[in-house]
């Protein structure tokens, strides 16, 4: 068996700072893409991961993970820890949202049922402050 191939820090931080993708670093350092990430968190060079937690705080059956209020969530959610996705779907997130305060209405999730709209709470709406939130990352970004 082979030794394993090693990355070295000062060469993965100089070409990452060159922009090199992943795909690129794994064919440099003759490994996969997946060692790279892991030399990349390993280094202190890779991204925090974003915490959804806040925004889908629902254990989601996997068939709803990719459904429409899911994904809105998380990209507002993404937006609130100053990471927002692409403009249109952040916008897409935005109208969604909106939509839903305006018309007094707020998210249900249930793991059989998947995601439906329901009559917003009097004391406040899961979708409003995950809202307020995404326009709060926004402006500070």
């Amino acid at each position: 068996m082979g030794r394993r191939p090693t990355i070295d820090r000062d060469e993965l931080a100089r070409l990452v700072a060159e922009g090199l993708s992943v795909q690129e670093l794994a064919a440099r350092f003759g490994v996969s893409e997946s060692g790279v990430l892991q030399a990349k968190r390993a280094a202190g060079l890779a991204k925090p991961m974003l915490d959804h937690s806040r925004a889908v705080p629902w254990k989601l059956a996997r068939a709803h993970a990719q459904s429409g209020p899911a994904t809105n969530l998380r990209n507002l959610s993404a937006a609130a820890q100053g990471r927002p996705p692409a403009a249109e779907r952040l916008n897409t997130a935005l109208r969604w949202a909106q939509r839903l305060v305006d018309a007094g209405l707020d998210v249900s999730y249930d793991p059989a049922a998947g995601f439906t709209e329901v009559p917003a709470d009097a004391a406040g709406s899961h979708v409003a402050s995950v809202l307020a939130a995404a326009g709060q990352g926004l402006q500070q970004g």
